[in-house]
């Protein structure tokens, strides 16, 4: 009966051990830290990338419970990739892999070759080596027998530059290509019946008829003619390179009417227009809207723009003939006693209070905050908290940008099991002498 009760002590002693320990593991993940002499490699896991070499290192944090991962292979542009096996950490433990990245050698040319050193201005052109294309400039041409080659420059907008080098022996020749720019402007000579006519290029006013226009792109423009009583005359012409068109338009005449155009113009441009309450459209960036069949009589013409104060006026169009409009809009004065405020995070989405009260998520921007100093803190799950004071002035835009740091896990700490193991003990001690005491 003693060596019975005995056991049972013995195994109630390593049960109450063995279960603080096993609850001390700190739950099913672990880390696997890839040591590297190259800052900015690679690392995949399985071929998956798990991250970029920083500081010498950079530790992935895994699961025991998932599917293990067998390999990892660290790789960077110019150096030998190292790959290896890959064996999963104990559940709150670290497990490091050092990786050992090796330059890849330039291979040197035997002696009896030479190489060439094409440059050209401006750089990036195509470059050619005895009529077989080699890349883009400025570029090496290795493993060149000794002798003479011809070398070729192109690229788009240039004269092609063609010239020869001659490769001697270990040695490298340089050859320099200059490009010059191919002509890529011309004229228009513009002509019209009737003569005085108004002349749009590409939605441009730019003078009335006869009219040269010089300093043209050589490609295609869109062109309109206009003139009181007269139809619009509209078409599409192609400027040559270096040369000057001759393009004549004949207008034909309006039929009498009691109606006119109206000219909206403003400064700035994209207002919204209405005649007379209805929407007519937008004001171009540059140029005028075109309202037309505008019944004569007075009409009210205004024009809206966010940010700027509303327009109106009154306009007398008269038949066949043209009435402008042009305003100048004046900006809305920002209200006295409130700023704006523009915070931003990386990464993204953190939670923004101000004044210890929540107002949203990055990147954020707030309107109508008040003139004065203001406490901003930014909170993200697995960052540490941002905060500070920013200033915010009335009429103007403050701006808080932060950059937040990651919280660094903290390594499970071991359960001590010793009070247990002595706690035990003391059990069995008081069993064995309450059975002497029998």
């Amino acid at each position: 009966m003693k060596k019975i009760l005995l056991s049972v002590c013995i195994v109630l002693c390593l049960f109450l051990t063995v279960i603080p320990a096993a609850s001390a593991i700190g739950g099913d993940q672990g880390w696997i830290e890839i040591r590297c002499n190259v800052d900015g490699a690679r690392v995949y896991f399985d071929g998956s990338e798990k991250g970029v070499i920083s500081g010498g290192s950079l530790t992935v944090p895994v699961y025991t419970t998932a599917a293990p991962y067998n390999s990892v292979t660290v790789e960077k542009t110019g150096y030998t990739p190292y790959s290896g096996e890959l064996s999963m950490p104990n559940a709150g433990a670290t497990k490091i892999v050092y990786a050992t990245l090796n330059p890849i050698p330039t291979p040197v040319p035997p002696v009896n070759y030479g190489s060439i050193y094409v440059e050209s201005s401006p750089s990036g052109s195509s470059i050619y080596f005895n009529g077989n294309y080699r890349g883009s400039a400025p570029l090496i041409i290795n493993d060149v027998w000794p002798g003479s080659y011809s070398i070729q420059a192109e690229l788009n907008g240039y004269h092609t530059y063609t010239t020869t080098t001659t490769v001697s022996s270990g040695t490298r020749s340089t050859v320099y290509c200059p490009l010059s720019p191919m002509v890529t402007s011309g004229s228009l000579y513009i002509l019209s019946d009737p003569t005085n006519a108004k002349v749009v290029l590409d939605g441009v006013y730019r003078g009335n008829t006869p009219l040269t226009l010089n300093n043209l792109a050589s490609t295609t423009h869109i062109l309109e003619l206009d003139h009181a009583g007269y139809y619009d005359w509209k078409s599409t012409v192609e400027v040559p390179a270096g040369g000057t068109k001759t393009v004549s338009g004949t207008l034909n005449p309006i039929p009498v009417s009691n109606v006119g155009w109206v000219y909206v113009s403003s400064s700035p441009g994209g207002a919204s227009v209405t005649l007379d309450g209805t929407n007519s459209g937008q004001t171009p960036g540059s140029g005028s809207l075109k309202l037309n069949n505008i019944g004569a009589g007075y009409h009210t013409v205004a024009l809206t723009l966010s940010g700027y104060q509303p327009y109106t006026t009154q306009v007398n169009v008269n038949a066949n003939t043209v009435s402008e409009v042009s305003a100048l809009l004046k900006p809305v004065s920002p209200k006295p006693g409130v700023g704006e405020l523009s915070v931003s995070s990386t990464p993204s989405g953190a939670n923004v209070f101000i004044d210890n009260n929540f107002v949203g998520i990055t990147p954020l921007s707030l309107k109508n905050i008040p003139v004065g100093s203001h406490v901003v803190t930014l909170r993200l799950a697995g960052y540490q908290d941002y905060e500070t004071t920013t200033s915010v002035n009335a009429g103007a835009t403050s701006t808080v940008s932060a950059g937040l740091s990651k919280v660094v896990p903290t390594t499970p700490q071991k359960s001590g099991t010793i009070p247990v193991i002595a706690f035990g003990a003391l059990l069995v001690i008081a069993l064995f002498t309450i059975k002497k005491n029998q």
